[in-house]
């Protein structure tokens, strides 16, 4: 049921059922005029329970086409009432509310103006005094005004329920929108970092393969030994990327930090690029060792493949990392940066830190990085 209809039951019930007493003690009618008054108040107390109460719109919905005909049954009712035991006519205060309970505002006010000049017709017919259509014409005013106070304010009240429903649905509607397109905004980034991820790592790996079985097709006629020394380094490439896969698809974080120290994997991932390694650094989170891992691992693979350098060193000191070469390098102004760089770039901003890259052709290359501390 409506949890706002439940008030308005207490107060017209307890009014009709004031009247309907005061009606059934009133001697100056007779038995049978009080008992049709009491039938019909009754009646009225009814119609409300069964019907009245179940067109009450909510506070979403608006009021149904039908409602009229519940004023026009309400006003049959009074009017036989009031016809035959004027005192009902106090039933007003619980009858004249119902109809701005269940009808629009205009068909409510046309029937409670009927309702509450019911009475002046009852005194022309039965042809009482002009003091007494005087008091009933003062108290139908009165009774037209409380009334329409009464359902002006009810309609105002249901109007803003209807309105405060409607941008709750609307701020709904906006939070899902949101949370669609922040969804879809996590699902392009993860896909970024997945795309960086597999290039830093898997990418590198089968390239590392390919490489290393070319030099071996080579070699297998003319020098055995290094053939297989390339052999076993393909296999061990194979079970690192294995290893890098794995850990992709459980934590997404590089598994050379598995079980050792930011030291040891940079001096392991500078020893196979014969690059000189120097740490000096507290420790960081794991999101930025990550970081650090993936940056030096591309900044070496780029060396190996562009630069043509005999010198690279791979320096973290404090929260500064740098890897410099004195390779060919490259006019800055004329490159975009390749995937590897742009990736990089992208991770450093996943942890706040700054990549700076300094270069120019015959003078090596530099990369920075400059980690929050």
């Amino acid at each position: 049921m409506r949890r706002w209809v439940w008030p308005w039951d207490v107060f017209l019930l307890t009014a009709l059922a004031v009247v309907m007493a005061v009606t059934a003690r009133h001697q100056e009618v007779s038995p049978a005029a009080r008992a049709v008054s009491v039938t019909a108040l009754a009646l009225a107390a009814a119609v409300w329970i069964l019907w009245g109460r179940r067109i009450a719109p909510r506070d979403d919905e608006g009021v149904p086409d039908g409602s009229v005909w519940f004023g026009v049954v309400l006003v049959v009712l009074f009017v036989v009432a009031v016809s035959a035991a004027e005192i009902s006519t106090f039933a007003l205060f619980g009858i004249a509310p119902m109809p701005f309970l269940c009808m629009r505002v205009r068909p409510a006010v046309i029937t409670a103006a009927v309702l509450n000049l019911t009475p002046l017709p009852v005194d022309l017919a039965k042809q009482a005094g002009w003091e007494e259509l005087l008091i009933d014409a003062g108290v139908a005013v009165l009774g037209l005004t409380f009334s329409t106070l009464i359902g002006t304010t009810i309609e105002r009240i249901s109007e803003e329920s209807r309105e405060r429903a409607r941008l709750i649905e609307e701020l709904e509607a906006s939070r899902a929108r949101v949370a669609a397109l922040s969804h879809d905004a996590g699902v392009a980034a993860e896909r970024a970092r997945l795309a960086a991820e597999i290039h830093d790592t898997l990418a590198q790996g089968f390239t590392s393969i390919v490489t290393l079985v070319q030099a071996i097709e080579s070699e297998l006629s003319t020098d055995r030994a290094a053939a297989d020394r390339h052999l076993a380094l393909v296999l061990r490439t194979a079970r690192e990327n294995l290893a890098e896969a794995r850990a992709m698809v459980t934590v997404l974080a590089p598994a050379e930090l598995h079980g050792r120290s930011l030291a040891e994997v940079l001096s392991r991932l500078a020893a196979a690029h014969q690059a000189t390694c120097s740490v000096d650094a507290a420790d960081f989170p794991t999101a930025t060792e990550v970081v650090i891992v993936r940056t030096v691992q591309e900044a070496l693979t780029n060396v190996r493949r562009h630069a043509h350098a005999t010198t690279v060193t791979v320096d973290l000191i404090g929260s500064r990392l740098t890897i410099s070469d004195d390779g060919v390098g490259f006019a800055q102004q004329q490159s975009t940066g390749g995937y590897g760089l742009r990736g990089m770039r992208a991770r450093a901003e996943q942890i706040g830190a700054d990549l700076t890259v300094t270069s120019a052709p015959g003078a090596g290359t530099t990369i920075t990085l400059d980690v929050p501390s």
